[in-house]
């Protein structure tokens, strides 16, 4: 593998050699996992470029392997995870962070690849490192824990996962555990195993319903003893070391995107399709159904009648490759008749009715660290209830959060006050995948098709830089010593000045 390289450096003669013999341990600066120390997206405090792209401020650039997983970071490795369709094949790979040289690769041949959306890559989870091991994971696989050296310590075999959305989680590790919580229609569970041996120490199974428009790719966070989760239909925190439930909020959520911890409370994005009045087109009454598509005159529906609805739909400007989930013909007609009557659309109406009810609608919530037990809508704080991001996870940074959603639109919300403090278009549009990061004061956020834009912390809602990467790109960035990494669709890219 060649990397392309934009300005002088020191190659080393022998790179993965040199990398083996020296010492590898967890530096302040590292980004050892999805999104940071503990997921939280904030890098150090090094001067950190605004203006990048490739070819510009490029340090270098290699190509890697098909996969939508981030960069980890530890030490002087980058590890990221790949997969191959011909042959069937997922990778754990280890470049050089001076300069994108690979170091060493680990494939794991498989008899079936792990099926998603059109946006959904079987190399879509995030390797985690201690700097002694590696722990990578995959649907279509397990867990895999490898030496800084890419050798196999140990591994877990799981079944192949079966879900719309992909199982695209990340997992952690915290203290002497591995914390995967996984989530699909083959099992849905979190669980401790210890990371010197693979060892099962805990599992909790979860009993919610899961259905097509779940995607539980939240990673896990740890406060103190508490380990919490954004699972399906719900926040839960768990004692990291039983596994004992300490308190559960059961709210109306797809489980996307990652927690933040904001003082002695926990940010959580809770998503659900229908859960705002712009993703919720209206059902018409049957008269209304009636009155402008009953073409025959009969004072029924048959299924050339039936217009076209959804149960719910991305607006203009914030669509994804697949774009809403549409109303069947035979989800009104029961008997089979081919006829809609009166009675089997009230039936429609009603179950719409009672599905919206059912849980606490979504929003960007706070719930205390100190609950315990059943936590009730009651007991929470609502910080905003519009323009929730589908998948992004919300960022902290000195009393604000940061939230985008696709459409490029970035809210901006003061956590004491409970108040919106902006709105704003940041230069990037359609769907976004990858979550905001934060370093040196600025604000990056990734749109799919490539556009990051760069934004000054605060309430100044100032645009400091749009960049183009010119390739589409889901991944979420890595921020070290003041060099950003972008992995696009067909390239690892390391910005940042000169040494």
């Amino acid at each position: 593998m060649k990397p392309t390289l934009k300005k002088p450096v020191v190659r080393l003669v022998f790179p993965v050699v040199t990398i083996l013999l020296l010492p590898v341990f967890c530096h302040g600066d590292d980004w050892r996992q999805f999104r940071g120390n503990n997921s939280a997206g904030i890098a150090d405090n090094t001067p950190t470029l605004s203006e990048f792209g490739p070819g510009h401020n490029e340090l270098w650039s290699v190509p890697v392997g098909s996969g939508h997983s981030s960069p980890c970071i530890v030490g002087q490795q980058i590890i990221l995870t790949a997969s191959r369709k011909v042959p069937k094949e997922l990778q754990v790979l280890s470049l050089d962070r001076k300069t994108g040289n690979q170091n060493w690769s680990y494939g794991i041949q498989v008899a079936e690849l792990e099926r998603g959306p059109p946006s959904f890559d079987p190399a879509s989870s995030t390797a985690a490192s201690d700097g002694e091991r590696v722990v990578a994971y995959f649907g279509s696989y397990g867990l895999v824990c490898l030496s800084m050296e890419g050798k196999l310590i140990w591994e877990k075999r799981l079944p192949l996962t079966k879900s719309y959305a992909g199982n695209a989680i990340s997992p952690i590790i915290a203290g002497n555990k591995v914390i995967l919580y996984r989530g699909n229609y083959i099992d849905h569970y979190l669980t401790a195993l210890d990371k010197q041996t693979g060892r099962e120490l805990w599992k909790v199974s979860n009993p919610e319903r899961f259905t097509p428009n779940m995607a539980c790719t939240a990673v896990p966070l740890i406060h103190k003893n508490q380990l919490i989760v954004h699972a399906v239909r719900g926040i839960q925190s768990f004692d990291v070391e039983s596994g004992k439930l300490n308190w559960q909020l059961k709210c109306s959520t797809t489980a996307t995107s990652t927690p933040v911890i904001a003082g002695n409370e926990v940010i959580v994005a809770t998503w659900n399709q229908t859960g705002e009045k712009a993703l919720r087109p209206d059902f018409p009454s049957f008269d209304e159904l009636v009155a402008n598509n009953d073409k025959d005159g009969d004072k029924l529906i048959d299924r050339q009648e039936i217009p076209k609805l959804f149960y719910f739909h991305r607006s203009e400007g914030t669509e994804a490759p697949q774009n809403g989930y549409p109303f069947q013909f035979n989800h009104a007609d029961p008997n089979k008749n081919g006829k809609i009557e009166r009675p089997e659309w009230q039936q429609v109406l009603n179950r719409e009715k009672e599905r919206r009810q059912n849980y606490i609608e979504h929003g960007l919530i706070a719930v205390s660290l100190d609950s315990s037990g059943e936590v009730a809508e009651k007991d929470i704080r609502r910080l905003e209830s519009q323009s929730i991001p589908e998948v992004p996870s919300p960022i902290y940074a000195n009393g604000l959060v940061y939230m985008i959603k696709n459409g490029g639109l970035l809210t901006c919300v003061d956590v004491k006050q409970g108040t919106r403090v902006y709105r704003m278009r940041t230069g990037g549009s359609g769907t976004h995948y990858a979550s905001p990061v934060i370093a040196d004061g600025k604000l990056y956020t990734t749109s799919g098709n490539g556009k990051i834009s760069v934004i000054a912390l605060g309430t100044s809602r100032k645009i400091l830089a749009t960049n183009d990467m010119q390739d589409f790109t889901y991944a979420t960035p890595a921020i070290c010593d003041g060099v950003i990494y972008v992995r696009t669709h067909s390239k690892l890219y390391a910005f940042g000045k000169p040494d």
